[in-house]
């Protein structure tokens, strides 16, 4: 099992926990943002290949942001396998 905390820039929520078996998501936590999107997010990407949610989730924007919490969850686990 791997864990790691991402600190978020330009969205409602603060940071995001990830937990990781291998290449799938075992859990996500967001601290802060919409609460019903964020665990709706997090449900959905639980048991998800770690590679899928970076296709399905990198780009989306919350209003003219420029990201959102999806899109940081997203950069969130590139960096993580960039530091593997």
């Amino acid at each position: 099992m791997n864990s790691f905390s991402y600190q978020t820039s330009g969205v409602c929520s603060r940071s995001i926990d990830v937990k990781l078996d291998g290449d799938v998501i075992e859990s996500v936590v967001f601290h802060g943002g919409c609460s019903g999107n964020t665990q709706g997010v997090a449900a959905l990407v639980k048991g998800m290949k770690v590679e899928d949610a970076i296709e399905r989730l990198s780009g989306i924007q919350c209003g003219f942001k420029g990201t959102s919490c999806p899109d940081q969850l997203a950069r969130a686990l590139k960096e993580h396998l960039q530091n593997l």
